[in-house]
């Protein structure tokens, strides 16, 4: 088939080259603008665009992918079918018009629910037990197109955020194919969505990642592994902030106020919540690297009944 793909993050990555590797035409890959990352503000491409460009892909960067400019430029590639992977742009209804077979989204959630900007972490966020990838025809609503596939994925008590978009982005990749395949036969049944089943999330806001230890351990402890690698979750200590990375919830009684350091070993910090115990293991102070418990406590005298937080 003649492909347009459109996407951005590492997410959608094993989509394109999947329909790559599968021999379709990718006539033009249409990814964000690059942008400026880190300390040194460096602009950097997209990892959308950087694969498309080691493998001599066409890429097109529109601002607005609405204006009027943009639509025509997406009408010269004369694809049969848009493929979407958390692109970041909305389309318009003309857009979804342009190809003989549409839009197809691969959307990192079993809809209807998650629909929305975030659906990996806040089903981390949220404790759910499995989530997954479906492969929906794109209408004029917020993820609330016609089903077409889904692909069903375990989210791990250790999963971060990380971790759980490569385990989707996998699953996205090895359906994506088999879906294109079945769509250009007509070999598809697509199932309309329940609206009363759906839920929204919306986008991931830096302020969130501030922990509050009156939270029970095992919430507090979803929350860190929702918003890692970013925006990361944090607290402070001694005036400095204080990045948390690795926990896990304990069943022990607390034995303080919460943010109070209930007891050190080698390996980890025990933090008092309003409900159970926080261990910690990996760590980073401002300033200094992300390092295990073990190494943190070899520069830093941190002892027991020492609050965070404050």
């Amino acid at each position: 088939m003649k492909i347009v793909f459109m996407g951005t993050p590492e997410y959608a990555v094993g989509a394109l080259e999947a329909l790559w590797k599968a021999g379709h035409d990718i006539r033009a890959v249409v990814t964000q603008p690059d942008k400026p990352k880190g300390r040194g503000k460096e602009v950097q491409m997209s990892p959308v665009k950087q694969f498309a460009v080691s493998h001599d892909i066409s890429v097109f960067q529109p601002v607005r992918i609405k204006k009027p400019e943009a639509v025509e430029q997406l009408k010269t590639y004369e694809a049969d079918v848009f493929v979407v992977a958390a692109f970041g742009q909305i389309l318009s209804q003309e857009i979804l018009d342009m190809p003989r077979f549409g839009c197809i989204n691969i959307h990192a959630s079993l809809l209807p629910k998650y629909r929305g900007a975030a659906p990996i972490q806040w089903a981390i966020i949220n404790g759910e037990e499995k989530t997954g990838v479906t492969i929906m025809q794109m209408d004029a609503g917020v993820d609330t197109g016609d089903m077409l596939f889904k692909s069903e994925v375990a989210i791990a008590p250790e999963d971060t955020y990380a971790s759980l978009q490569d385990k989707l982005a996998r699953a996205g990749a090895d359906l994506i194919v088999p879906a294109l395949a079945a769509v250009e036969k007509g070999e598809v049944k697509p199932e309309h969505q329940n609206a009363s089943d759906s839920s929204y999330v919306g986008m991931i806001d830096k302020s969130m990642g501030q922990i509050d230890f009156a939270r029970p351990a095992a919430e507090t402890a979803r929350l860190i592994r929702g918003l890692n690698p970013w925006p990361s979750a944090y607290t402070s200590y001694k005036g400095k902030k204080l990045k948390i990375w690795e926990v896990s919830p304990c069943e022990e009684q607390t034995e303080g106020a919460p943010g109070t350091v209930k007891k050190l070993d080698k390996e980890a910090i025990y933090i008092n919540t309003g409900e159970g115990v926080l261990k910690v293991t990996q760590l980073q102070l401002e300033g200094k690297k992300r390092m295990q418990v073990k190494d943190f406590l070899l520069g830093c005298r941190m002892e027991k009944g020492e609050m965070l937080g404050c």
